[in-house]
């Protein structure tokens, strides 16, 4: 447009720069479609409970085809309290999850109608926000206060190192490099170790606790399964063998009596290592000078649980183990809030174990636990049902006369279940039918075979574990995970076999 009265030439947006090409809003990819309906709808089964995102906790009771408007439409029905029924459709199923309590079959159903849901909600956000505060002030008091500077005795230090039995890997060294520097200066550890099963972080901790004993100060270790507490103590007393230290231990193995003849003698300053599982967090325990803490497979434990015993002290040295770190606790070592070391390389003359995915079959299972019987090793036969554990051991004993088996299960007296463990360990047993209280940590270096029963209905970090049980010494392992016909198996429980 040209106004000659005033010299000036109007120029459109478009004849300066062309017309813009009409582009389409991408919307992004909700859970909605039809690979993750397929995938949610395959996991649900009828009578499984679930939880709608604006209703709370309901059961499935199926599908149902309802016509509105001449169009029929798949509902998923969702029965609450009162046998009321909430029709989900099919393309609304990212708004329903599976429930996750610790007892799904007796789920407390919520009420249609009501604001009982909306009040767990906003309890719940509470809670977390309290528990969120509550763990950055711990935080934030560790990172301004002093921590106690840890003075090295390079030759004593030097013939306790000498003492294991292994050469260590260049990722250990460097681990256990770092974890002395942390100890030596005036900031509190708190160091994170990742590495897979038997890469060598127990030498690390045994390390860190020696040089805080030298030191005068107490230590704790804080493990996830009685039986995990007995073999670290009885690791322990063998390494510490040649040093006036005393070690103990506290778990259901012990009576009560001996429980508190424990706590007292920590009380007194009489135990240098104290060795438990989270009873230590029930007992009423004032260390005379603890210095350091060290919990092994932290996944194991709530955030409560942990935390619990760092804010008792502030300034003590934090040591966490795991192979299966827990995102919380991955995202603070990458957020530099934590430390971390990872042991990545596995130890001289190590074979990696060998897995198999196989149909459970009689004769599949009567050459694997032969071979390894006839190769003087011992068998974990895992299967994670105690009701039918002895009936599951009648049948390997028909399929192999000649085996000494044993049954281990976390229902057990704790006599029987520690007893049942020695005989294992000595060898009196060659095969142990158990559930997954072996999971952690257990340490048998002749046991080199581990057969999975229906292995599907096993999470990856659970699977892992499991098939570190065997291959902790310089023989080939195997593990075989035996499942069902593939037509059994849901479509997750098969990606998780596969992974």
């Amino acid at each position: 447009l040209w106004l000659p009265a005033k010299n000036i030439l109007l120029i459109s947006e478009n004849q300066l720069y062309g017309n813009r090409v009409a582009q389409r809003r991408r919307r992004r990819k909700s859970q909605s479609n039809t690979d993750l309906i397929l995938t949610n709808l395959t996991e649900l089964r009828i009578n499984d409970a679930v939880v709608h995102v604006d209703h709370g906790v309901g059961r499935y009771r199926g599908l149902q085809t309802i016509t509105t408007e001449g169009q029929a439409i798949e509902f998923l029905t969702v029965e609450y309290a009162n046998a009321a029924k909430l029709y989900v459709p099919v393309a609304s199923l990212h708004l329903i999850s599976r429930y996750s309590g610790t007892d799904p079959e007796n789920a407390p159903l919520n009420h249609l109608g009501t604001t009982q849901w909306l009040k767990t909600k906003r309890k719940a956000a509470e809670k977390i926000h309290d528990v969120a505060a509550e763990l950055l002030e711990i935080y934030a008091r560790r990172q301004t206060k002093k921590g106690f500077k840890c003075k090295i005795d390079i030759e004593q230090y030097d013939k306790f190192s000498g003492s294991f039995p292994f050469e260590e890997t260049a990722d250990q060294q460097n681990t256990i490099d770092a974890v002395l520097q942390d100890m030596q200066s005036h900031r509190t550890m708190d160091r994170l170790v990742c590495g897979d099963v038997g890469f060598g972080k127990t030498e690390v901790a045994m390390r860190a606790a020696f040089v805080a004993v030298q030191n005068n100060k107490q230590v704790v270790m804080l493990v996830p399964t009685t039986l995990l507490a007995q073999q670290h103590f009885e690791s322990f007393k063998d390494r510490f063998a040649s040093w006036p230290f005393v070690i103990d231990v506290i778990s259901r193995f012990k009576s009560k009596g001996k429980q508190e003849e424990s706590v007292q003698k920590v009380i007194d300053g009489k135990i240098d290592v104290l060795i438990g599982t989270h009873k230590l967090l029930h007992v009423d325990i004032n260390f005379c000078h603890v210095g350091l803490l060290i919990i092994d497979e932290e996944h194991r434990f709530g955030v409560r649980q942990k935390e619990k015993l760092k804010s008792l002290r502030s300034d003590i040295d934090i040591l966490t183990l795991t192979a299966t770190p827990i995102p919380r606790t991955l995202n603070m070592a990458l957020s530099s809030i934590r430390d971390l070391s990872i042991i990545a390389t596995p130890p001289a003359k190590r074979l990696s174990v060998k897995t198999f995915v196989r149909e459970q079959q009689e004769n599949l299972e009567r050459e694997a636990v032969s071979r390894e019987l006839l190769r003087g090793g011992q068998v974990f036969y895992l299967h994670n049902e105690v009701k039918s554990i002895n009936r599951a051991a009648e049948q390997l004993q028909q399929i192999i006369p000649q085996a000494r088996i044993g049954i281990a299960h976390g229902q057990m007296a704790e006599r029987d279940l520690e007893r049942v463990m020695a005989n294992f360990y000595h060898k009196r047993y060659n095969i142990l039918v158990c559930t997954t209280i072996i999971e952690t940590g257990i340490d048998i270096p002749s046991a080199n075979t581990i057969l999975i029963h229906r292995a599907d209905k096993f999470g990856l970090a659970q699977l892992h574990q499991l098939r570190g049980r065997v291959g902790r010494s310089h023989h080939q392992a195997y593990a075989y995970l035996l499942i069902p016909s593939h037509s059994r198996m849901s479509r997750d429980a098969l990606k998780r076999i596969e992974a």
